[in-house]
């Protein structure tokens, strides 16, 4: 693994990007991490320079993409958003301009969280627009891009969001239930997401990877034994 690196981190105030941000900052790969955000966070660290942008001009934050790898855990939902095309800003348009920036500044590693069931032909909304978004991604020529398409996310969030309590709540009542393969496949830990995003990003790969809980599961405990 390479010491000394920096990287470039948007999002990190999420359930997953928190995680990351943690492991970037406490690892000692990492010598400087940026991370872009709408307001401070409060989270001092040596490494840490929070860059405050307006995400729609992020040609305006430029200088901080000449990095080695960047991470992007943006993302929101439609009660949040209020709208399908505010969505679809955050969760497609602003990863895009992220990606498009980091190509342009020769970035060596992108990596992304998208969706267990991204598929642009899907008739449902959240799922085509997770596909459309990896299209796009996937015609920017990097080196390396991982796409993480991980399963129901556990952990707790800022935000309270209904629909994934609930789901979170069943899981763990059948859990006992189910063979360790499907567990991830239902639901994955934030921590483990993160942990996983952090190890694709320390090995020499190239081309596109496109990750499934499953597969998130096993890179993360390959943390353990770098």
């Amino acid at each position: 693994m390479t010491h000394g690196k920096t990287a470039l981190i948007a999002g990190a105030s999420g359930l997953v990007g928190n995680k990351l941000l943690h492991e970037l900052l406490q690892g000692q790969e990492y010598k400087k991490v940026y991370s872009l955000v709408r307001s401070p966070s409060g989270i001092e660290h040596a490494k840490l320079t929070e860059v405050v942008c307006n995400f729609d001009k992020l040609e305006d934050v430029e200088e901080y993409f000449s990095v080695d790898d960047v991470f992007c855990c943006l993302g929101t939902t439609i009660k949040k958003a209020k709208s399908k095309e505010a969505m679809y800003k955050v969760d497609v348009e602003y990863p895009l301009a992220i990606a498009e920036l980091a190509k342009k500044n020769n970035v060596q590693h992108f990596s992304i969280i998208s969706s267990m069931n991204a598929n642009a032909n899907s008739i449902l909304w959240y799922p085509k627009m997770k596909g459309i978004l990896e299209n796009k991604l996937t015609a920017i020529s990097f080196r390396s891009i991982s796409i993480m398409r991980p399963s129901l996310l556990l952990g707790e969030r800022k935000e309270f969001r209904l629909g994934e309590a609930i789901a979170s709540k069943i899981f763990t009542a059948i859990s006992f239930l189910l063979k360790e393969s499907w567990k991830s496949r239902l639901a994955i830990n934030a921590e483990t997401v993160a942990r996983a995003m952090f190890y694709l990003s320390q090995i020499d790969k190239q081309g596109v990877g496109v990750y499934t809980a499953n597969e998130i599961k096993n890179m993360s405990s390959l943390m353990d034994k770098k």
